[in-house]
Protein backbone atom coordinates (compact mmCIF):
# COMPACT_ATOMS: atom_id res chain seq x y z
CA UNK A 1 0.00 0.00 0.00
CA UNK A 2 1.41 3.38 -0.99
CA UNK A 3 1.61 6.35 1.38
CA UNK A 4 -1.18 8.09 -0.55
CA UNK A 5 -3.43 5.01 -0.33
CA UNK A 6 -2.80 4.85 3.42
CA UNK A 7 -3.69 8.52 3.79
CA UNK A 8 -6.92 8.10 1.84
CA UNK A 9 -7.91 5.05 3.87
CA UNK A 10 -7.11 6.83 7.14
CA UNK A 11 -9.07 9.92 6.17
CA UNK A 12 -12.04 7.80 5.13
CA UNK A 13 -11.98 5.94 8.46
CA UNK A 14 -11.67 9.19 10.38
CA UNK A 15 -14.61 10.70 8.50
CA UNK A 16 -16.80 7.64 9.13
CA UNK A 17 -15.52 6.08 12.32
CA UNK A 18 -18.17 3.36 12.31
CA UNK A 19 -16.13 1.80 9.49
CA UNK A 20 -13.35 1.07 11.99
CA UNK A 21 -15.56 -1.59 13.58
CA UNK A 22 -16.26 -3.06 10.14
CA UNK A 23 -12.53 -3.23 9.40
CA UNK A 24 -11.86 -4.96 12.70
CA UNK A 25 -14.70 -7.44 12.19
CA UNK A 26 -13.46 -8.24 8.67
CA UNK A 27 -9.83 -8.52 9.83
CA UNK A 28 -8.69 -5.63 7.63
CA UNK A 29 -5.75 -5.05 9.94
CA UNK A 30 -3.63 -3.15 7.42
CA UNK A 31 -6.32 -0.49 7.07
CA UNK A 32 -6.63 0.04 10.81
CA UNK A 33 -2.83 0.14 11.09
CA UNK A 34 -2.77 2.82 8.36
CA UNK A 35 -5.28 4.82 10.38
CA UNK A 36 -3.16 4.58 13.52
CA UNK A 37 -0.01 5.67 11.69
CA UNK A 38 -1.86 8.67 10.26
CA UNK A 39 -3.34 9.64 13.63
CA UNK A 40 0.03 9.35 15.37
CA UNK A 41 1.68 11.61 12.79
CA UNK A 42 -1.13 14.13 13.44
CA UNK A 43 -2.34 16.79 11.05
CA UNK A 44 0.47 18.78 9.41
CA UNK A 45 0.54 22.22 11.02
CA UNK A 46 1.18 23.82 7.62
CA UNK A 47 -2.35 22.79 6.67
CA UNK A 48 -3.69 25.34 9.17
CA UNK A 49 -2.38 28.07 6.86
CA UNK A 50 -3.04 26.46 3.50
CA UNK A 51 -6.46 24.89 4.18
CA UNK A 52 -7.82 25.92 7.59
CA UNK A 53 -11.18 24.20 7.11
CA UNK A 54 -9.56 20.84 6.34
CA UNK A 55 -7.17 21.31 9.25
CA UNK A 56 -10.06 21.91 11.68
CA UNK A 57 -11.99 18.95 10.28
CA UNK A 58 -9.07 16.53 10.61
CA UNK A 59 -8.19 17.79 14.10
CA UNK A 60 -11.80 17.30 15.17
CA UNK A 61 -11.92 13.79 13.69
CA UNK A 62 -8.67 12.77 15.39
CA UNK A 63 -9.91 14.13 18.70
CA UNK A 64 -13.16 12.17 18.32
CA UNK A 65 -11.12 9.05 17.47
CA UNK A 66 -9.23 9.36 20.76
CA UNK A 67 -12.37 10.20 22.76
CA UNK A 68 -13.99 7.05 21.35
CA UNK A 69 -11.12 4.92 22.66
CA UNK A 70 -8.65 4.98 19.78
CA UNK A 71 -5.71 5.06 22.17
CA UNK A 72 -6.25 1.40 23.10
CA UNK A 73 -5.06 0.11 19.72
CA UNK A 74 -1.55 -1.29 19.44
CA UNK A 75 0.07 -0.38 16.14
CA UNK A 76 2.68 -3.09 16.58
CA UNK A 77 0.01 -5.77 17.11
CA UNK A 78 -2.06 -4.59 14.15
CA UNK A 79 1.01 -4.63 11.90
CA UNK A 80 1.82 -8.17 13.07
CA UNK A 81 -1.75 -9.28 12.36
CA UNK A 82 -1.62 -7.65 8.92
CA UNK A 83 1.64 -9.45 8.14
CA UNK A 84 0.17 -12.79 9.25
CA UNK A 85 -2.91 -12.19 7.13
CA UNK A 86 -0.73 -11.36 4.13
CA UNK A 87 1.27 -14.57 4.55
CA UNK A 88 -1.90 -16.64 4.85
CA UNK A 89 -3.30 -15.09 1.68
CA UNK A 90 -0.11 -15.78 -0.25
CA UNK A 91 -0.11 -19.41 0.92
CA UNK A 92 -3.71 -19.97 -0.20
Amino acid sequence: MTAREEELIARELLANQDLIDVCLKEHRWAEVAALLRYVRRDVPHELASTDPALYRTLRSQITRFYINGGAVFSLERLEALAAEESVQRSNS
